[in-house]
């Protein structure tokens, strides 16, 4: 590419590359779709069990018929691809491989993959997107085609970008994918006057709440909700899956020490403030599955964007905020939440004395209001659900 660069030197190599990469082949057949749909099926298998890295997964054709395939399990375990070369007997040479994701080409927590598909002397590669890593992005794909690879790639790119959108963001921003959850009445409110907040939804809401656990690295809460509702922030489901790390807001240290956030052995994440004092510290410290964070402070509180770059540097990927109206529109406010999972049952609670999903100071004007695109809409029981991005 030097030479493009050198008769337009405005335009760096890196984006002639770019160029040249998105140049993908269109001409795929439904087969061709149908075997990267099992793929993005396959790699979903492996949801809330990878992070940080993606959800993988890979069919194996030869002469037109399916004779294996695989997925990427848990995090440290072997890819896709590598699983799913695994799993046949068969000699692969002149075979086409599917995958979600373009294969790794560098030494990780597993060999490289590209290495593993070049020596099998696969015949073609589809790819439905670049992996955005920068350890792989292109490489993979410059890899195989040096070895006389066949690379087709963009089928299903949209699909397979949202099956993983969580590791595109986390691993282009270094920050967690944060998403806002909310359970409310018609007209928004998530507690009636009195308080009382359990159970809005219902039965069948509440099971996509821990289906949503499973799937994200943390949830995240407010020290009011802590001390209203003493949840457990696990996810309790009737299959295996994982508890997601906790996180609690709590400026000033007030989270007691027999809540339920503090008997349970998945790790705890407390994010307080100067206000704390260290003595008071050392008493949560006793905890082996606890850490306490001292936080800068904005506008009085956690100093969010700060917490969130602790929180990417220390690999949490993904972060489910179910917080109340104060965390909620704290996260919209500044503009630290992508996408918004709503739930909302067929009740009015009213009164001015009732809490709101979104509390806050609140937008002026209509104009000023996020409003939420690529909508997807769908009823759960009796409930509507509803899931945006900002």
């Amino acid at each position: 590419m030097g030479l493009f660069s050198d008769l337009f030197p405005c335009c760096p190599d890196f984006i002639w590359r770019a160029f040249f990469m998105s140049k993908k082949n269109n001409s795929f057949t439904s087969f061709d779709k149908q075997m990267m749909q099992r793929c993005i099926e396959l790699a979903a298998m492996g949801s809330g069990f990878t992070a940080p890295n993606p959800m993988v997964g890979a069919v194996i054709v030869k002469n037109g018929q399916v004779i294996a395939e695989g997925y990427h399990e848990y995090f440290g375990g072997p890819h896709a691809e590598i699983v799913a070369i695994n799993n046949t007997q068969e000699s692969l040479k002149g075979a086409h491989l599917y995958v979600n994701l373009e294969p790794c080409s560098h030494h990780g927590k597993t060999p490289p993959c590209s290495l593993a598909i070049i020596n099998q002397e696969f015949e073609k590669v589809f790819i439905a997107t670049e992996d955005p890593n920068p350890l792989v992005s292109g490489k993979g794909i410059k890899a195989l085609k040096k070895k006389g690879i066949e690379v087709a790639i963009g089928l299903l790119e949209d699909e397979a970008r949202k099956l993983n959108e969580k590791f595109f963001h986390f691993i282009t921003r270094k920050t967690p994918f944060v998403a806002i959850k909310t359970a409310s009445s018609l007209d928004g409110k998530i507690t009636t006057y009195s308080g009382e907040s359990q159970w809005i939804t219902g039965e069948i809401s509440r099971k996509k709440v821990h289906e949503l656990r499973h799937e994200y690295s943390a949830i995240l809460v407010g020290i009011n909700t802590i001390l209203n509702d003493n949840p457990y922030l696990t996810s309790r489901l009737d299959r295996e899956s994982k508890n997601p790390t906790k996180i609690v807001l709590d400026t000033s240290l007030k989270t007691p020490l027999n809540s339920h956030v503090m008997d349970d052995i998945s790790p705890l994440i407390i994010a307080t403030t100067r206000m704390a004092s260290k003595a008071k510290i050392k008493e949560y410290e006793q905890f082996s599955h606890v850490q306490v964070w001292e936080c800068p402070m904005k506008d009085g509180l956690v100093d969010i964007q700060f917490l969130l770059n602790k929180l990417g540097q220390n690999g949490i990927d993904s972060i489910l905020v179910e917080g109340g109206g104060s965390v909620n529109y704290s996260f919209v406010h500044h503009k630290h939440a992508q996408k918004l999972y709503s739930f909302v049952a067929p009740i009015i609670i009213g009164g001015y004395q009732s809490k709101p999903s979104f509390a806050g100071k609140g937008v002026r004007l209509l104009s000023e209001a996020p409003r939420l695109k690529n909508i997807s809409r769908s009823i759960l029981g009796d409930d509507f659900y509803m899931e945006g991005y900002f």
